[in-house]
């Protein structure tokens, strides 16, 4: 058991009946030293007053919406030995308030020191984090530091957000109903950055006739919000083109049989994974992330490939590694046992990472061209169409030739037209030559 310790409003400067805005420790909890116990607003400036010491809030004597001055009881705090502002201070200088969370006016000069003082103690030199109130010119939202800081991990524009405190302080809940009401549909805005979306308007359905409402799966949830991250941060573009596979079909369906016997089911994608390994090797580009600054490019020694995975739960994109090093046959048996594991949900993290390039596949169900959206921190991504015969010149006459539409996305940031162009016409090349292909 530690001593109880009670703990008042420090010397707060020339503040006087100041209102509290925010109580923000309950009996119970657990206060480090300098840890914000309350915040008080005055007509010049909002702080925070911060604990001197560390232990077990066991009571709280104030409330929001109560005048106090220096002097006045705050709390109670069972204190652990040692565990005071002094000793922490004279162990470690608590290092200044960032710029961002420090915001004054009318405030104090750097120089000043605030200082709290309790009974019988000896002095303890700490300010009060001191922000700039909402009629100051040039503010900001009305908030404490707390939940600016709250706001800003969320990614949250306090702009934004209506305050329901006194003199229309944004709290803690305000934050947190802002963005369940963003999430649920209303028209709240979630920011991570100068870019601010308006949001879709919410719509009464049942209005129009009956509906039915069910919940999005876990992996729609997981890959809506990364694809949507993908695309608004990603520049795409994408480059169409047709690769005529009339003589590897030819090959591959004189190797199903052989490959049956061995318990293989040869598909086309294990020959479209080598052939873009082929592409990737030697135009590196492809094969490269960009920095987290965006000053230069990630290159990658290895080819590890991601091939979408249509399952009952959505979208899922298991990673093939060191395709470069594997036969057809190998590559054959690893993705009919990943894609058995995503459809039953039973892919480890570790099978969803470390991709360098994608493939995206609707050959089994139809269209000719799609724009598939790349997966960040790739830097592009092969989408399939069905393959279909066409007739093609060969100088003498129309040939009937297999034909297989390929839509390549990128992320013009890092390839531009000529090298996406390159790209699918030495793809092309590599599939409608086999033996290209096998050297």
């Amino acid at each position: 058991m530690g001593t109880e310790k009670r703990v008042l409003v420090p010397d707060i400067g020339d503040f006087s009946g100041v209102d509290v805005v925010e109580v923000l420790v309950a009996v119970g909890d657990r206060v480090e030293v300098d840890t914000s116990l309350i915040t008080l607003e005055s007509d010049k400036a909002t702080m925070e007053i911060p604990s001197p010491y560390g232990g077990e809030v066991k009571s709280v004597a104030i409330k929001v919406g109560d005048t106090i001055g220096e002097g006045d009881l705050l709390l109670v705090v069972d204190a652990e030995e040692g565990a005071d502002a002094e000793e922490a201070h004279s162990k470690n200088a608590p290092p200044p308030p960032a710029a961002e969370e420090v915001e004054t006016a009318q405030a104090p000069a750097p120089s000043e020191k605030i200082e709290h003082r309790l009974p019988g103690e000896k002095q303890v030199k700490q300010p009060p984090v001191l922000v700039r109130p909402s009629d100051a010119p040039g503010a900001k939202a009305h908030a404490s530091p707390s939940v600016r800081r709250f706001a800003r991990e969320l990614g949250v524009d306090l702009l934004q957000v209506k305050g329901n405190g006194p003199k229309g302080r944004v709290s803690r809940d305000d934050v947190q109903n802002f963005i369940k009401k963003a999430l649920s549909g209303g028209t709240g805005q979630i920011s991570t950055g100068p870019l601010q979306l308006p949001a879709i308007p919410s719509v009464n359905y049942s209005a129009f006739g009956e509906v039915e409402e069910r919940p999005l799966s876990r992996i729609k949830k997981i890959s809506g919000a990364h694809l949507s991250a993908c695309w608004l941060n990603i520049p795409h573009v994408t480059q169409f083109d047709e690769a005529d596979i009339t003589e590897l079909e030819a090959f591959r369906q004189e190797q199903k049989g052989v490959a049956a016997k061995q318990d293989v089911k040869l598909t086309f994608m294990p020959f479209l994974m080598k052939a873009c390994v082929g592409a990737l090797q030697q135009i590196p580009d492809f094969n490269s992330s960009l920095s987290q600054d965006g000053e230069s490019l990630v290159y990658k020694k290895y080819f590890h490939i991601g091939v979408a995975v249509d399952t009952p739960n959505g979208l899922m994109v298991p990673v093939i590694r060191d395709v470069d090093k594997k036969g057809i046959y190998d590559l054959a048996r690893e993705l009919v046992g990943v894609s058995g594991r995503a459809r039953d949900g039973k892919l480890m993290p570790s099978d969803l990472q470390g991709g360098c390039f994608s493939i995206s596949s609707l050959g089994g169900i139809g269209g000719t061209a799609f724009t598939p959206i790349v997966n960040a921190p790739e830097v592009a991504i092969l989408g399939v169409s069905r393959s279909s015969m066409k007739p093609v010149w060969d100088g003498n006459a129309f040939q009937p030739r297999l034909t297989l539409p390929l839509s390549l996305s990128y992320d013009h940031r890092v390839i531009d037209g000529a090298q996406a162009a390159r790209f699918t016409v030495l793809l092309a090349g590599l599939l409608s030559d086999i033996r290209r292909l096998l050297l």
